[in-house]
Parts: structure tokens; sequence; C-alpha cells
């Protein structure tokens, strides 16, 4: 025979929300994310480590080759070289933030397929963020402007990442 489970007339312990944790609040690509980790830690770990967002790349303990660079408030920065703690409140977009929120590509990212400007793609995100804050802050850029970005690539791409920079200035991405 089955016995019934008889609950305790008082509670044994109580139940209680836990406070919100303090933290480093920021937005990435558009969503609100609150850091409760290490302050020092290098913004490139909590996106790789933590959000999972993997496009930005590891390029050295001192950056300096473009293949970590991210946005923050539409500036190229590198990931690797800005801690958590100087993030409060800001807007950082990574490589996965560019394409628009329907799915369609940047500009740019179509002008980088339209002209075959990745090679084996290691420093291919790094340059799409370099690229496009460039745009964002001299919409027609020549060939000096382009040849400032901070950028590495050991596959040869600069001249074919030259021409899609151009193609996307010129609003030409995804033409013939």
């Amino acid at each position: 025979m089955l016995q019934a489970h008889v609950l305790p007339a008082e509670p044994v312990g109580t139940i209680a929300p836990e406070k919100t944790r303090e933290g480093i609040d920021v937005q990435i690509n558009g969503e609100h994310f609150r850091h409760t980790g290490d302050p020092q830690m290098p913004l490139l770990w909590y996106l790789r480590d933590v959000l999972r967002l993997t496009g930005t790349k590891y390029g050295g303990e001192h950056g300096g080759n473009g293949a970590d660079l991210v946005l923050v408030e539409d500036k190229a920065v590198s990931a690797i070289s800005l801690a958590m703690h100087a993030l409060a409140g800001k807007s950082v977009t990574t490589v996965e933030g560019l394409a628009a929120s329907d799915g369609g590509l940047h500009p740019l990212q179509q002008a980088f397929i339209d002209e075959d400007a990745i090679g084996c793609g290691y420093c291919t995100p790094g340059w799409l963020i370099a690229g496009a804050a460039l745009l964002r802050r001299k919409p027609k850029p020549g060939d000096d402007d382009i040849d400032q970005l901070p950028n590495l690539c050991r596959c040869g791409c600069q001249t074919r990442v030259r021409r899609a920079i151009k193609r996307a200035a010129a609003g030409k991405a995804g033409q013939p």
C-alpha cells in the first residue's frame, strides 16, 4: 500500500531571490550584457570564451595586426587591449554584428565576396571592422586612407581588400 507524503506544517527554509549582481553593462551587437567577472578581462576573451562570438581573432597579446578589431562607439579598437571595465555603458559591434538584423550582408561584406578579398580568412573580420570604421569616417576613401589601416594579411589579399573597400564606397557591392 502506498503512503501519502505529508508536507511539514512550516517551511524548512526560506527561498529568497538573489540580489542583482554588480557588473559591467555593455551593449554588444545591439544586445545588453552584464559582465560580472574580472573587470580586467580583455574584451576579446569575453567575446570568444563567454559569448562564443568567435569572429574576432586573437592576433597576439598586444594586438596590432588588426585581427582583433571591434567597433566601440563606431571606432575600431583592439579587443585584446581593451579591458571590460573600460566598456561600461558603451556599444560594441563585432564582425558578427555588421550584417543587418534581417541577415542581409553589410555592403562591405558583400564587396569582399565580390572582389574575392578573402584569403585564408583569419584577417578578414579585422579588415571588415577597420573598413567599416573607415567608410563611416570617410565615405570615399583613397588608397592612402586604406593603406593606413592597421591590418596585416599574410596571404597577399591587400589589393583585393582595397578594391572591396572602394566597391563598397561606390555603392557597387553585389553588382557585376
